[in-house]
């Protein structure tokens, strides 16, 4: 039995919850995943796996195996880059993770580090906040951008980096065409909350977490919402007002994301203003790879913090 092979089944059948898509991240057949883990139980002198029609969770044992698993991969990881590379010219695969309304930032993070350090290969994730906090504590992510005010109901686990201070804006179509062509997407006058709640708005579905607050907004500003449309991509927020009739609330950073839209406009949203602290986050305990310590090195970097600010925030900048 491979048995560095056999933890990784573990681990991704933990990540899918299935089967057989389990086996379809790691490139094998059903029927082999099944196997190995049965070897990895014989091995081990325990149960795992519940099993029935489908993957029904782990056992007590197996949630302790599968806790020494993601461990002893990570730190396998740590190894094989730090023997694979030195300080000046890190490499290997880094797992980011971001909430979706900060993949806009994430991606432009996870490729000046691509750029600066050719032998790391970023995998960008867009996740919700729950996920990131767990993926950093099972190890399963390397580095999370999130809303760091919800860091002290993780019981200190989790070290932070300030990134930007994200502020909200109503997206709509511009009420009058842009003068010339080309001119892109135009940041207009501030409007109320409560001004806003009285237009059609897609908004995010309620269990997210930039949907909360966005509602918390609306709710200070004394108004009620009942949106037109909800949607659970981020995506959607933007293209419902360039292809519909409605308007939607987005942080600066989509609002950026979509300046190269022409007969579009951006008003910052006041009465009152909302900021949400924005950071990357890792696992407090857990060793570094040379690929991390790079990340964090470009993290804290005036010139990224700087291009960070530009393209999110109040966007006063741009």
């Amino acid at each position: 039995m491979n048995l560095l092979a056999s933890l990784r089944y573990l681990v991704a059948l933990h990540e899918h919850r299935h089967f057989g898509r389990a086996a379809q991240a790691c490139h094998i057949t059903q029927p082999a995943l099944s196997n190995a883990l049965r070897a990895l139980e014989k091995e081990f002198g325990v149960v795992v796996v519940r099993r029935g029609r489908s993957f029904e969770g782990f056992t007590p044992e197996g949630e302790r195996v599968l806790a020494s698993a993601q461990r002893m991969l990570h730190e396998h990881q740590v190894l094989q880059q730090d023997l694979s590379s030195d300080a000046a010219h890190p490499r290997g695969t880094l797992r980011l993770g971001a909430v979706p309304t900060a993949m806009p930032i994430l991606a432009r993070f996870a490729a000046q580090l691509q750029a600066r350090h050719p032998g790391i290969v970023p995998v960008a994730l867009s996740m919700s906040s729950q996920a990131l906090e767990a993926g950093l504590e099972n190890i399963s992510l390397d580095l999370a951008l999130g809303y760091t005010e919800r860091m002290p109901a993780r019981g200190g686990q989790l070290r932070a980096w300030p990134q930007y201070v994200e502020h909200y804006f109503l997206l709509r179509r511009a009420l009058w065409p842009p003068q010339g062509a080309g001119r892109g997407l135009q940041i207009g006058p501030p409007m109320a909350w409560a001004d806003a709640a009285a237009l059609p708005l897609c908004l995010l579905t309620p269990e997210m977490h930039n949907r909360s607050l966005v509602d918390g907004a609306f709710r200070a500003a004394g108004a009620t919402v009942m949106p037109a449309m909800e949607t659970d991509s981020v995506l959607t927020l933007a293209l419902s007002v360039v292809a519909g009739q409605v308007c939607s609330v987005l942080p600066g950073a989509l609002v950026d994301a979509v300046r190269g839209h022409d007969g579009l406009e951006a008003l910052p949203l006041t009465n009152p203003v909302l900021t949400t602290p924005i950071g990357f986050m890792s696992h407090r305990q857990v060793q570094p790879t040379r690929a991390l310590d790079a990340a964090l090195a470009l993290a804290q970097a005036p010139d990224w913090l700087q291009h960070a600010a530009l393209h999110s925030g109040s966007l006063a900048a741009g």
